[in-house]
């Protein structure tokens, strides 16, 4: 039973973008790996760009700056 965990800033992700990564993902444990679909479980964890951190920064700054 695969578990995959994704991890995004919370930023913008619409429904249908995270429903993609969802269906996209489970096709390519189906695909290479052979996994059954069904019990193949994927979860998306949006993180706020406070709590992301880049090079001793926080996301959030480094978009500030324009990097």
């Amino acid at each position: 039973m695969p578990y995959v965990n994704i991890r995004i800033t919370k930023d913008g992700a619409t429904a249908a973008q995270k429903a993609e990564l969802v269906q996209g993902v489970t096709d390519l444990l189906v695909q290479v790996l052979a996994k059954n679909p069904a019990t193949t479980m994927v979860v998306i964890d949006e993180v706020d760009t406070d709590n992301w951190g880049i090079g001793g920064e926080t996301v959030t700054a480094r978009r500030q700056r324009g990097r």
